[in-house]
C-alpha cells in the first residue's frame, strides 16, 4: 500500500474541524455473571466498575481530537447530570463545545450493561424529536458563528431529531458551501434528500441498500455502478462506502472506483468504526490529503479501532503504527502503548497468559529469534518492547540502529512467535511494562533477576520474572565487526 501523504506528529495540529450533530452519552456498567436470578429466569450481574464516553457526534468529536485536530463540537443537550458530565469529557479531550440546552428532553443517554466482556442489555434515555422553530434559529446560529473558522465540517445524524429537523442540513451544507468548506456526512434513514450537495457521505452497506431498495451484491461492476448512480442522484462530489469485512469503495466524481481492501486483522468490536472513518477523512482532506489518501488514512484508522473492545477513538500512534508500508502482511503486529494496554487486558480476560520481553533487535540473528521463541512457550501471548531508533541512538551510540525501527517492528511482526511489538522511545520500558502488567516478564540468562527492569512492578501485582538460557556466539555486535572486517 502506497501512502503519499506522511502522518507527522504536526500534521492535524493546525487543522481546524466543526462537528454538528447528535450528541449521546455511552455509559458503561462493567460485572460478572456468576448464577441466575432465582427470581426469573435472567443472569445476576455483580457490577464492578462504571465508565462513560462520548457517543453519537461526540466521538466524532473525540476521534478528531485523538489525531490532534482542533475541535468544536455543537449539539443538543438536556439540563441535567448527564450534560454535564458531556462537557466534562469534551473538555477532558480538549474539544470546545457550543450547546443547544433544552430542558424538554434528556440528554441522550445509552446504558450498557456488560459482563465477561459482553453486552447483556441496553438502556437508552432519550426524546428524538425536530427542534422547535425557535430552537432551530438559535442553533443555526450558534453553527454559522463557528463555521467561519473551520476547514472542514462534519454533520453526524444519528437519527435523534437535530439532523431530522427540516432545513437544518441544507441550510449548513449551503452555509459551508459559500465558504468553500467541505462538508462530510454520516448519513440515517432513508431521506437523503436533507444532504443534497455535500462534499462526501460515509455510508456502510446497510445504509446505502436501504436507500437503494436493492442489494449490492459483492461484483464490483455491480458495486461501482449503484455508488455512482447515488452520487450523481444526491449531487455529491464524493461517496465513501465502508464495506465492513470488504473493506471500502471510493467513488469521485470524474473518478474512476477505488476499492481499499480491509486493514482490520483480528476484529474485536466494530463499535465506532463508522466514527472514525469520517473523522479521519475528514482531518485528511481539510490538511490537504486527497480524497483518495484520505480514505486509504480512514480504512487504516477503522482498522486500528476495531482490533479494540468497546468504542474507542484513533489516536495519532495507533494511525502511524498502521500506516506502515510493511502493513501490507498479516504479520504487522506493531501498536502504541495505549492501544497494546487494551489488547493485552482483553486476552487476559480471556484466560491468556502474556509475556513480555524487550529489546533493541538490531539485525535480527538466531539468537533473538531464540529468546522470543522460548519466550513464548512460557505462556499464551508475546508482547515485545522495541527501543525506538531514538533510544538506540542513546544506547549504543551514533553509528545504531543499523536497521531503522519501522524495519525491526516489521521483522519481528513477521514472527508467528511474537502476537504484539510495542515501540517506546525511553532509555528502559519501565513505563511500558506498568502500561502492559505483563504475566510473565522475561530477559536472558545473562541477567541477574536483581538487574531486570520492571521485576518490582510485575511482582507487585503477582506476575513473575522468567531469565532464559542464550544461544552462545550470536550478538549484533560481532555481525557488525564480520561485516565491516570483510567489507
Amino acid at each position: 500500500m502506497s501512502h503519499t501523504f506522511k502522518i507527522e506528529s504536526h500534521t492535524f495540529a493546525e487543522t481546524r474541524v466543526l462537528v454538528i450533530g447528535d450528541v449521546m452519552l455511552d455509559r458503561y456498567i462493567w460485572g460478572e455473571v456468576e448464577r441466575i436470578s432465582p427470581e426469573a429466569p435472567v443472569p445476576v450481574v455483580k457490577t464492578g466498575k462504571n465508565s462513560d464516553i462520548l457517543g453519537g457526534a461526540g466521538n466524532v468529536a473525540a476521534n478528531l481530537s485523538g489525531l490532534g485536530c482542533q475541535v468544536t463540537l455543537i449539539g443538543l443537550v438536556g439540563k441535567d447530570e448527564a450534560g454535564d458530565r458531556l462537557t466534562w469529557l469534551c473538555q477532558d479531550k480538549g474539544i470546545q463545545t457550543k450547546w443547544l440546552e433544552d430542558t424538554q428532553r434528556p440528554t441522550t443517554t445509552k446504558t450498557r450493561v456488560m459482563a465477561q466482556t459482553q453486552q447483556l442489555f441496553r438502556l437508552d434515555s432519550e426524546v428524538a424529536k425536530p427542534l422547535s422553530k425557535e430552537e432551530t434559529e438559535a442553533f443555526l446560529h450558534v453553527c454559522e458563528e463557528n463555521l467561519k473558522s473551520a476547514q472542514a465540517l462534519i454533520l453526524s445524524d444519528y437519527g435523534k431529531g437535530v439532523m431530522q429537523t427540516q432545513g437544518v442540513c441544507q441550510r449548513l451544507i449551503g452555509l459551508a458551501q459559500t465558504k468553500g468548506i467541505p462538508v462530510f456526512v454520516d448519513p440515517k434513514g432513508t431521506d437523503w434528500q436533507r444532504y443534497h450537495g455535500a462534499t462526501c457521505i460515509t455510508p456502510n452497506t446497510n445504509e446505502l441498500e436501504l436507500v437503494l431498495g436493492e442489494k449490492l451484491g459483492q461484483n464490483e461492476k455491480q458495486i461501482t455502478s449503484l455508488v455512482e448512480k447515488t452520487r450523481i442522484e444526491y449531487g455529491l462530489s464524493h461517496l465513501l462506502l465502508t464495506r465492513g469485512a470488504d473493506g471500502m469503495c471510493l467513488k469521485s466524481q470524474g473518478n474512476q472506483a477505488l476499492f481499499i481492501p480491509t486493514e482490520a486483522r483480528e476484529v474485536f468490536d466494530v463499535s465506532g468504526a463508522g466514527d472514525t472513518v469520517i473523522s479521519t477523512l475528514a482531518a485528511s482532506v481539510a490538511a490537504g490529503c486527497s480524497f483518495e489518501n484520505g480514505a486509504r488514512l480512514a480504512n487504516a484508522a477503522a482498522g486500528s479501532v476495531v482490533a479494540k473492545l468497546g468504542t474507542h477513538p484513533v489516536s495519532l500512534a495507533d494511525l502511524k503504527a498502521a500506516l506502515s508500508s510493511k502493513k501490507e502482511t498479516d504479520f504487522y503486529k506493531t501498536c502504541g502503548k495505549t492501544s497494546a494496554a487494551k489488547k493485552v487486558s482483553f486476552w487476559q480476560e480471556n484466560g491468556e497468559t502474556v509475556v513480555f520481553t524487550n529489546g533493541c533487535f538490531d539485525l535480527l540473528h538466531h539468537g533473538h529469534v531464540d529468546i522470543l521463541h522460548k519466550s513464548k512457550c512460557l505462556g499464551d501471548r508475546l508482547v515485545v518492547g522495541l527501543n525506538s531508533d531514538a533510544s538506540v541512538k542513546r544506547l549504543k551510540g551514533e553509528k545504531r540502529p543499523i536497521v531503522k525501527e519501522e524495519d525491526r517492528a516489521a521483522i519481528l511482526s513477521a514472527l508467528s512467535s511474537v502476537d504484539l511489538v510495542v515501540l517506546f522511545d525511553e532509555d528502559t520500558p519501565i513505563e511500558l511494562i506498568r502500561a502492559v502488567r505483563p504475566d510473565i516478564l522475561v530477559k536472558g540468562a545473562d541477567y541477574k533477576p536483581h538487574e531486570v527492569v520492571g521485576k518490582e512492578v510485575v511482582e507487585s501485582y503477582g506476575g513473575r520474572v522468567e531469565l532464559v538460557p542464550l544461544r552462545e556466539g550470536h550478538s549484533t555486535s560481532g555481525i557488525e565487526k564480520r561485516i565491516l572486517k570483510r567489507g
